[in-house]
């Protein structure tokens, strides 16, 4: 197994030098792919996707699903997507005004589907 954490949150461009490289090298092993918080090449806010870009058998998310992860071009990227508790207060959710229920009783990681579908509200629903 390969572990991807090259690049996680905030990625504005394209990887570039050794990064790119590693990038290219994991996707030619056979070996899957385990992408930490997101797949590098992934920018998770907005869903694009720089070449090159992790191709993971599972992403291990951090905290919250990532609004990123509903944009079709992402959804190949990620594989199997769970969701791990760090330890993220509850108080914290609701400084962000977040209502966040409490995922993580029974267990440290849930599997999520992220694919758009249809909120009562007309809206995109959330990662599920």
């Amino acid at each position: 197994m390969i572990i991807d954490a090259l690049i996680g949150y905030g990625l504005n461009c394209a990887p570039r030098g050794r990064a790119a490289d590693l990038i290219h090298w994991a996707n030619d092993q056979a070996a899957p792919i385990l992408a930490l918080d997101t797949p590098s090449g992934v920018e998770v806010s907005d869903g694009q996707v720089f070449r090159p870009a992790i191709h993971a058998a599972a992403t291990l998310t951090l905290a919250l699903p990532k609004r990123g992860f509903l944009h079709p071009e992402v959804q190949p990227l990620l594989g199997t997507v769970l969701l791990a508790d760090i330890g993220v207060p509850p108080e914290l959710y609701l400084r962000l005004g977040l209502q966040v229920p409490g995922m993580f009783t029974r267990q440290d990681t849930v599997t999520l589907s992220c694919q758009r579908g249809s909120d009562p509200s007309g809206g995109a629903s959330p990662a599920t």
